[in-house]
């Protein structure tokens, strides 16, 4: 009778056709002697990455691929897959090539051999290293591992690592903790466990990308802000609400700036330009939310017209509902700041709950 694996890497994709093929053959290579599986769990990529995996499975069983449909993320993606196998090891690593897979072998003997829930793949332990890293992006990278360290409280080096193994008792202890936001599943996994994890760290090379674009771009560094502050928070705010707060709040001040432009340094009647401000701000609320936010469900075209209709909307009615909260509060002889609070507070979580199903409809983004 046959077994399960023992094993499953979990691979989250996009666009890695050219990759794809070259990785699943060195792990073929890599773990002879392993009862293994691979996952590749791709964002529906427009380069046919799934259609290359399914044809790779006709070949090898051990191959698999999840095609998710009208929702993107790599932390969300590995999720998936890890709660989509059986197997009792689950190790993360990325399509690119980037990742060392003959480390997996020596990852899989530290966790059978102890009482460990992690092996991370490091680049800051000696011997590790990050290739022809440019100064700025491993700068940027040392200064995201400190900022993590004091979040997770735990003496690891690389918590920024895509690279890694895991028991899979350890994700079922925490999923429902997970905010499933970003590319740094390890961390939100330290983050989020009800116990501190005990872990070791090997090294590794980490090597250049072999083809295809990289993912690290500013809605990368957004979605890791978001992700430490609801940790910060609790996991009972939606890291979603926590963004566009914080898009919200900046948009205070584009209304201020456009308003003294409009009224103080041209002259305009202070209405008018009040008027104008407020739709230069709902318009950048909704741009940086689209771009950031909601870039899984990012709006284009006809529906990034339509999107801004119905987020202008929202907000108005949202607008009325703030003042008609504060205005009710002060009048039964609140404070002004706290009747100013829930007015503020009131408008945002009815701008976050309208826009979220009538401006980015899942169905609606062509």
């Amino acid at each position: 009778m046959s077994t399960g694996p023992e094993l499953a890497i979990i691979i989250p994709t996009y666009n890695e056709a050219a990759n794809i093929p070259i990785l699943i053959a060195r792990l073929e290579s890599t773990l002879r002697g392993i009862n293994w599986e691979v996952l590749v769990v791709d964002d529906d990529s427009p380069d046919g990455t799934a259609a290359i995996v399914r044809s790779l499975g006709q070949q090898d069983a051990r191959v698999r691929v999840v095609q998710r449909i009208g929702r993107r993320g790599l932390s969300s993606a590995c999720i998936e897959g890890m709660l989509a196998t059986t197997a009792p090891y689950v190790a993360v690593m990325d399509a690119d090539l980037q990742h060392d897979e003959t480390l997996l072998p020596q990852m899989l003997a530290q966790l059978r051999g102890s009482k460990l829930d992690v092996v991370v793949g490091s680049r800051y332990v000696a011997g590790g290293g990050v290739a022809d890293w440019e100064a700025r992006r491993a700068q940027m990278s040392r200064l995201a591992t400190r900022i993590s360290q004091w979040l997770i409280h735990a003496d690891l080096r690389d918590p920024m690592s895509g690279f890694f193994m895991l028991r899979a008792e350890v994700l079922q202890h925490c999923v429902h903790r997970l905010s499933g936001v970003g590319f740094k599943i390890l961390l939100d996994l330290f983050a989020s466990h009800p116990r501190p994890l005990r872990f070791v760290e090997l090294p590794y090379q980490f090597r250049p990308r072999q083809a295809g674009h990289s993912k690290l771009d500013y809605a990368v560094l957004w979605d890791y802000l978001v992700m430490l502050l609801q940790k910060l928070v609790g996991s009972w705010i939606p890291a979603r609400f926590i963004g566009f707060s914080l898009i919200g709040g900046s948009g205070v001040g584009v209304h201020l700036l456009v308003l003294w432009g409009l009224h103080r340094a041209l002259g305009m009647s202070f209405i008018i330009g009040h008027s104008i401000a407020t739709l230069v701000a709902m318009t950048t609320n909704f741009w940086l939310n689209n771009l950031l936010t909601y870039r899984d469900q990012r709006l284009s075209g006809r529906a990034w017209w339509r999107g801004w209709l119905s987020f202008v909307a929202a907000c108005s009615i949202g607008a009325i509902a703030n003042v008609g909260v504060a205005r009710y509060l002060f009048q039964a002889d609140s404070l002004w700041m706290l009747s100013a609070l829930a007015g503020i507070v009131v408008g945002a979580v009815w701008n976050y709950a309208v826009t979220a199903v009538y401006t980015w409809n899942k169905a609606d983004h062509v």
